[in-house]
């Protein structure tokens, strides 16, 4: 059927700030949504509070909406603009928890609008976990014994009857949240307690154990005539009990017959059908091998975080169709504008595509490496090979860790003994302890075995473990470096198993015409352009590609048929914490101003959840890893006029070095700039130069020189290594003992790059996004941190206009940034980051790149930064593009950037606010003064449980002074105040009224107590490093954020949130955004 007649306005629910479990997939999903359904003539309205996204975009939708996405939010929305349907299924779990909401405040009916997609029943019959398990039941599909449950004490009956282990699955919840796998009564009770809490119906489902089967998902789309078509099936290496989003998973599967997988995808789309979804879902099932049989696990009646990567895998958009299929078409009446297929054509994998989860264990050494049923990663990428072997290798290089094969030099380690114990343990380093097994001859079955993984993903470890030993014993030989390549080996592996270097590799890969082919494994349909590329060595060299032999080195297709000279835009790879979906919006950008430019754009990516993998936005996607010899393999074959590095981050500027050496034009910003303003010596002759302060520092190469320099310098001091983002590895130390121990864990690593030692200065930060073509320099206004300097940017609430700056200091720092950006000849983009003290400007780094404030400053000024920053790039002025230069003046309205955190996922990492940045996503509030705006932010962000009754204090000695103006904020308020002893102490000798609660290990209740029957709603916690409160302040921290509440660890934040408080916060609608 057509369009339906009774739309013309739609409203889609965005899935807000990314976190884990719910992440930059829901951008790729919503912009998506907005292209499909404004192709088809109707208007969108969308609510979503991220401005990191392209959804938000005011290109993206007609009108936009930054408000809480809360029912009475949304609400208020279709209230103003009257939409004809709203589209939740694309927003997560988040779109269908308000879906739910508004229904039960019978919205729908009340205004007139019509649920979109997939209806209000299936939804519940998918996400209430009794309701589906008793569908299953009648539909005469497999689950496991299970029931829902709404207390303790039923799913400890339901054990006791069944046995242990069990798995608890709460309702209503996304990657996992609250969920988890229990062992003894003690278990149980923790788990179902935190899965209770985590539902929003109150519901979990508790379920015999599975552990160990194969898990098996699917992709399924059904339009409303009830066609259904599988898109993908992927398979988890790991077995079930580790959450699919925390498992490497493989499309097609490999250890299923294929009779097996077309029994499982007939139950899919049975699944579907009985629910009556109507655009994408996922289902996802447990097979046992042994007993040939199989049960139900799952339904999601959305995307998903796999339906992105299965776009991605396959060249089918889900979301762009189930937005199609919503609004009345039908499988048959859609074509695919990325493959030219029609929607109702299953798709056809003819490669292997891996995805490899990015997990935050490096930027948090402490966190348990475990995993299970509740997600733990930021990101993932996704690679393809001709096998399942140069897949997997190629996606783990993808994922940045300084790891090219599947070595780990802490496994190496391990004794036979230690090796064996812990090679089936449900981790990251499954795969790595599998190989080092094979290594010291284990045989195939045994280790299968022990690893608790099928031969099918077994066997490609020992190809790789025998081609090792091939090249170490034959070295350079034509027959084992091709076989190697063919397995997924780089040539760093190949030089470091042979004794040579990479370059030496590649010399004598290319006389014996050892090369990559390229190819789109038949994506697209004939005829069309391939949309997307890799390169592969899998297969003889004479082979033809898919898709009529569309493959080739550089003379081949990927030159310009059109005669549109060539740009590659190197992306950020998979979202990471420090590096997020705010790069990925910038290289969106970069890409799509290079095409209206006339240029044909590829970009090198291998993130399957982001828009600019998405077939339509670049001319070329190439999936490969962004390593430098994937990277030139692919300006070899395209032979651009230029490459971009400055919009994807860290990633892409690692590789600038490498592009230029190659030959390669690096636009914009030249090398040189680059280096000076990373490295030490030169950016402080940089300042020096022009005038300018900096805290003293100086950059150290080893422990001596470290300890010489800070005892001139003067503790405390801000220590971190060169070229870093997100703060990695950054750390204040207070004195002497804190320094070794950080030289300690930095130098064991043999790093190549100096520490930095800077004196810290604890003022007011300030942050500086610019724009310059070299002659002039744009500044579109300041922004200011709530957190004093030494908490991360990327942690730290941001105003804009910056409030309360005296104007010489506002000009003091507009002149500074020109003054650096004109200096080290910057063309395109400079963040610079200030601290001030009195009247004290102090420099404190700048970056010559995209910054992650950069989106959030683009819809604050609604200026086109990134599409200026690109033409300047490639010959553009300021003046030629009528772009204003110098300090914009501010916008009446203010705008707050609040961080959002996914602690409750990052087991044992503890909450405190520091110079290593800890958040996931952001939020974005707009109102008409700073307090207002301010506390729209922190409510967006989860930061202000309201209604607001009780705050605990526990705070160090140190801070006491500061905090007593804090708490009698809250106090006048009439917020109760809850403290520890010697803060309830501290208070009473001044006037303030807190009831005294007994640390941990005193007599109940203790804090402890006070946090788990969550009697206060925020908890503000300060500690003196090295003291008993460290410790004890730790357990308190974790405690608050696994119960949901606000902890507050930066006392700047605690005023600015009892400041703003006192403020009346507008109810209803804010102002959209066009």
């Amino acid at each position: 059927m057509p369009l339906r007649r009774d739309l013309r306005r739609v409203l889609i629910l965005g899935s807000g700030p990314v976190v884990i479990g719910q992440g930059a997939e829901f951008d790729y999903a919503g912009s998506e949504a907005c292209r499909a359904l404004r192709s088809a003539g109707l208007e969108v309205v969308l609510i979503n509070n991220n401005p990191a996204t392209i959804m938000t975009d005011a290109e993206t939708a007609d009108r936009i909406y930054f408000e809480p996405l809360t029912p009475e939010a949304v609400e208020a929305v279709i209230e103003r603009e009257r939409p004809d349907g709203l589209l939740a299924g694309l927003g997560g779990q988040t779109g269908l928890n308000l879906a739910r909401g508004l229904a039960e405040r019978d919205a729908f009916r009340r205004f007139g609008v019509a649920l979109l997609g997939t209806p209000l029943s299936a939804i519940e019959d998918g996400e209430d976990r009794e309701r589906f398990r008793r569908k299953m039941i009648a539909l005469g599909e497999p689950v496991p014994p299970s029931e829902a449950v709404a207390s303790v004490e039923a799913a400890l009956a339901f054990a006791d009857a069944h046995g242990y282990p069990v798995f608890v699955r709460p309702a209503y919840t996304l990657g996992g949240t609250g969920g988890g796998s229990a062992g003894d009564p003690e278990a149980l009770r923790e788990v179902v307690g935190r899965a209770l809490q985590a539902s929003p119906i109150h519901q979990a489902l508790v379920e015999t154990s599975l552990l160990g089967l194969r898990e098996i998902e699917f992709e399924v789309v059904r339009d409303a005539d009830d066609r259904a078509v599988v898109v993908a099936a992927m398979e988890n290496v790991d077995p079930v009990g580790v959450h699919t989003g925390d498992s490497i998973v493989v499309a097609p599967p490999q250890s299923l017959p294929p009779a097996v997988v077309r029994r499982l995808a007939g139950a899919a789309a049975r699944i579907v059908r009985a629910i009556g979804v109507i655009g994408g879902a996922n289902v996802q099932f447990a097979y046992d091998p042994g007993q040939d049989r199989y049960f139900v696990i799952e339904l999601n009646p959305r995307v998903s975080r796999s339906s992105a990567l299965a776009s991605k895998a396959t060249g089918y958009p889900i979301a762009y169709v189930s937005a199609l299929l919503a609004a009345g078409f039908t499988l048959p009446e859609i074509e695919l504008p990325t493959t030219g297929r029609r929607a109702d054509e299953p798709p056809v994998l003819r490669d292997v595509v891996v995805k490899w989860p990015h997990f935050p264990f490096d930027a948090f050494p402490g966190m348990s490496r475990r995993l299970g049923t509740e997600m733990r990663a930021t990101g993932e990428t996704m690679t393809i090979g001709g096998t399942l072997a140069e897949a997997l290798l190629k996606g783990l290089r993808a994922l940045e860790l300084g790891l090219d094969h599947l070595i780990d030099p802490e496994v190496a380690r391990l004794s036979d003994a230690e090796l064996r114990a812990e090679l089936g343990a449900s981790d990251d380093r499954r795969l790595f302890r599998l190989a080092e097994a094979l290594r010291r001859g284990m045989p195939e079955e045994e280790a299968a075995r022990a690893s608790d993984l099928p031969l099918a993903f077994v066997r490609p470890i020992a190809e790789i473990v025998a081609a090792e030993r091939r090249l170490r014993e034959e070295g350079l030989q034509a027959a084992a470096v091709r076989a190697a390549k063919s397995l997924g080996f780089s040539d760093r592996t190949i030089a470091v198993l042979t004794g040579e270097t990479p370059d030496a590799v590649r010399r004598f890969r290319e006389a014996n015409a050892i090369r990559p082919r390229w190819t789109d494994g038949g994506r697209a349909a004939p005829g069309r352009t391939p949309p997307l590329w890799y390169g592969t060595y899998a297969g003889a060299p004479e082979e033809e590609a898919p898709s009529g032999g569309r493959e080739g080195g550089a003379a081949a297709s990927a030159g310009r048929p059109d005669g549109r000279p060539t740009v590659v835009v190197l992306g950020a790879g998979p979202i990471r914490i420090g590096q997020g979906i705010e790069f990925d919006y910038a290289t969106v950008h970069a890409i799509l101003e290079a095409k209206a430019r006339g240029y044909r754009v590829a970009i090198v990516n291998t993130n399957p959840e982001t828009v600019s993998t998405d077939y339509t936005v670049a001319d070329a996607v190439y999936v490969e890893p962004a390593s430098q010899e994937e990277v030139l393999a692919v300006l070899e074959r395209e032979r651009p006029v230029g490459v971009l590095v400055q919009f994807g981050g860290q990633t892409a500027l690692r590789l600038a070095h490498a592009v230029d050496r190659a030959g390669w034009p690096i636009l914009g910003t030249p090398l040189s700039a680059i280096d000076a303003a990373e490295d030490r010596a030169k950016f402080d002759a940089v300042l020096e130069r022009l005038g300018l302060r900096r805290p003293p520092g100086i950059a150290a190469r080893t422990a001596e020189e470290a300890l010489e320099g800070a005892r001139r310098l003067g503790f405390p001091l801000v220590v971190r290594p060169s070229y870093v983002l997100g703060g990695r590895e950054m750390a204040i130390v207070r004195d002497e003992a804190a320094l070794r121990a950080y030289l300690g864990r930095f130098l064991r690593e043999r790093r190549e790059v100096p520490v930095l030692l800077d004196r810290y200065v604890e003022g007011v930060e300030l942050e500086v996004d610019a724009l310059t073509d070299g002659r002039e320099v744009l500044i579109p206004g300041i922004l200011k941190h709530v957190e004093r300097a030494g908490v991360h940017s990327g942690d730290s609430i941001a105003v804009f206009p910056a409030p309360d700056v005296p104007e010489a200091i506002r000009q003091a720092v507009a002149e500074a940034t020109a003054k650096i950006a004109l200096d080290l000849g910057v063309r395109g983009l400079l963040n610079v980051q200030f601290a001030v003290q009195g009247s004290d400007v102090f420099v404190l780094e700048a970056n010559p790149r995209a910054s992650r404030t950069l989106p959030f400053l683009s819809k604050a000024t609604g200026l086109p930064l990134l599409r200026w920053a690109t033409a300047i790039m490639l010959g553009e002025t300021l003046a030629s593009l009528g772009a204003p230069s110098g300090l914009l003046p501010p916008p009446e309205a203010v705008f707050v950037k609040a961080p959002v955190f996914s602690f409750a996922k990052l087991a044992r990492v503890d909450v405190t606010l520091g110079p290593v940045m800890k958040s996931t996503g952001e939020v974005m509030a707009r109102e008409r003064d700073p307090a207002r705006a301010l506390l729209k932010a922190l409510r967006m962000a989860g930061a202000l449980p309201l209604p607001l009754r009780a705050v605990l204090f526990s705070i160090a000695d140190a801070d006491k002074p500061a905090a007593i103006p804090i708490a009698r904020a809250f106090s006048a308020l009439g917020v109760r105040l809850f403290a520890t002893p010697g803060t309830a102490a501290t208070f009473a000798r001044h006037g303030l009224a807190a009831a005294s609660v007994e640390k941990i290990g005193g007599p109940p209740p203790t804090v402890l107590d006070l946090i788990r029957e969550r009697t206060v709603q925020v908890v503000v916690n300060t500690y003196s490093p090295g003291s008993e409160e460290e410790t004890d302040g730790f357990r308190i921290r974790r405690a608050a954020v696994e119960r949901g509440l606000s902890c507050l660890t930066a006392l700047d934040t605690a005023a600015a949130l009892a400041e703003a408080l006192q403020a009346t916060l507008r109810d209803g609608v804010g102002e959209g955004r066009r």
